[in-house]
Formats: C-alpha cells, sequence, structure tokens
C-alpha cells in the first residue's frame, strides 16, 4: 500500500510518495528515502515526486517497454512533463531493490550509499541531466559526487 508524506523543507512543501511493491523488507526506512530525494531536489519548483521500489520482474518489464532494454535495471526516471495540468509535479523514479542490493555487493560498497546514489541519479534525470554525451556524464557525475558528499557518502565513480 502506498504510503504518502509530506515533508517542509527550504520554506516549500515537498510531497514524496513512497511506494513499496517489493518482497525485499530489507531497504532503507520511508524517511531515510526521502531525505535522499530531498538533497537532489533543485530550485525549480518542482517538489512533487513518486519513488516506487520494485523487484526485477516489474524492473524488466519497465525497461522493454519504455526503453526498449531486456532485464531489470538500478533505477528507471519518468519524468511529468505537462506543467499545465500539475506544474509542481517532478515526475516518478522505480528503484529495483534486489539489482541496488547486487550492484553495491559487486562494486564493494555499502548499500545505503549505493540507494542514496541511485535516488540521487534518478532524480537529477528527471531534473533533465543526462549522460548521453561526455561532456554530459562529467557534469552529472561531478553533481552527483557533490550531492552525495553532502550527506556523508563517498564519491561513486571512484575506483580503489
Amino acid at each position: 500500500m502506498p504510503m504518502k508524506d509530506t515533508k517542509k523543507t527550504r520554506a516549500r512543501m515537498i510531497k514524496i510518495e513512497i511506494q513499496n511493491a517489493s518482497q525485499d523488507r530489507d531497504i532503507p526506512a520511508k524517511k531515510q528515502l526521502q531525505d535522499w530525494a530531498t538533497s537532489a531536489l533543485d530550485d525549480a519548483g518542482k517538489d512533487n515526486l513518486t519513488i516506487r521500489i520494485v523487484d526485477e520482474e516489474e524492473s524488466a518489464a519497465l525497461n522493454r517497454n519504455w526503453r526498449g532494454r531486456e532485464g531489470p535495471t538500478n533505477v528507471l526516471s519518468f519524468p511529468y512533463g505537462d506543467d499545465q495540468h500539475v506544474p509542481e509535479y517532478l515526475g516518478d523514479i522505480v528503484l529495483c531493490a534486489p539489482v541496488i542490493k547486487r550492484e553495491a555487493s559487486e562494486q564493494g560498497k555499502p548499500v545505503e550509499a549505493h540507494w542514496a546514489h541511485m535516488i540521487i541519479h534518478g532524480i537529477l534525470h528527471l531534473q533533465g541531466y543526462d549522460h548521453q554525451e561526455q561532456t554530459e556524464t562529467e557534469k552529472m557525475e561531478q553533481l552527483e559526487t557533490r550531492l552525495l558528499n553532502a550527506i556523508g557518502f563517498e564519491n561513486p565513480y571512484q575506483v580503489d
């Protein structure tokens, strides 16, 4: 069942809906997810979004239907483009719990850090950032690193 919360931050109302459709019960707390999401929001005024946590089957179906790619992925972003009807709604991000946990383990990262990174990464996509070109990639990765550092996490792209 979806859980709804509203947070007041920086003198503005931020509404982040968390939908947990995953069977995995080892996910970060709702407040933690909301705090990480809030840390990535810019000042454009689009402060409403949905974070949906899914398992591999739903992630794979969304990835196939919307991106034409097979298999589950860590995060998908669905920006809301109709400013006339809901100008404050940013969009939806979909996070695949098993993929995030597996990637964190494979990359030798704390799972909490990878969750924070994927939330920030997804929200930056909602805000128009991309990584199709090298200059876009560098800009997005620098911003992700700065935002993650600000909330206490290491550079996710640094290889030891």
